[in-house]
């Protein structure tokens, strides 16, 4: 089924300690169909706050912020029990970053710099539930020293981690693989608790450091 026309937009929350920067993506946002920007925070805990308030789809998290930080206030939403996905904005890409924000519930990554384009997708990829990685911040997590796989993740499972890694839902991986979507879901779930992961996101980072994934492996 297509997406119906109609239905409720994205609901976006952005967050960062720098009013310009707040500004400057509201005006990314304007005018874009499905996308709606619903409200703006200066730091992690009024992130908390209007989250729990305004019920966003996706929230946009600034990392290094004055008080609660990005991770922390991650780390928060999932304890609050907020549904929202995070996308973390930042304009760094160190290792020391991205991991902790990945484990912390973070559904993806995305350098500030990054083009409008990029942007929407992400918004839009990360409410449907996909993993957000841009390609310098893939290439850090291909970096990090890798654990041997070693966890008993089967073939099926492997394969169904490369199509996740290259950006693909649910439905796409179950058409390309001749399989139902709830069977897709099944082996995410295993593949999940192998990994000791509880997201897409998450499960991508894990499989870059341990090796299951690799530059040039795709499609």
């Amino acid at each position: 089924m297509g997406e119906a026309e109609g239905t409720r937009p994205v609901r976006v929350l952005i967050v960062d300690d720098h009013p310009v920067v707040r500004d400057g993506l509201r005006g990314m946002f304007a005018g874009t169909e499905g996308i709606e920007v619903v409200g703006d925070a200066g730091d992690g805990a009024e992130a908390v706050a209007r989250s729990r308030a305004l019920d966003p789809d996706v929230v946009l998290m600034d990392l290094r912020m004055p008080g609660v930080d990005g991770v922390s206030a991650i780390r928060a939403l999932a304890e609050n029990g907020v549904a929202a996905r995070v996308v973390v904005l930042t304009t760094y890409d160190t290792d020391s970053d991205v991991l902790p924000a990945i484990e912390a519930g973070a559904t993806g990554y995305l350098l500030k710099d990054a083009p409008r384009d990029e942007l929407l997708r992400a918004v839009r990829a990360a409410a449907a539930g996909e993993a957000v990685l841009s390609p310098p911040v893939a290439t850090r997590l291909m970096g990090q020293v890798r654990r041997p796989a070693g966890a008993g993740v089967s073939d099926r499972e492997l394969e169904i981690l490369r199509a996740v890694a290259r950006g693909e839902t649910n439905g796409q991986i179950a058409r390309a693989l001749f399989i139902s979507e709830a069977t897709v879901k099944t082996h995410l779930v295993h593949l999940y608790a192998k990994l000791g992961v509880n997201d897409r996101a998450a499960a991508v980072a894990e499989g870059f450091e341990r090796g299951l994934l690799v530059p040039g492996a795709g499609a």
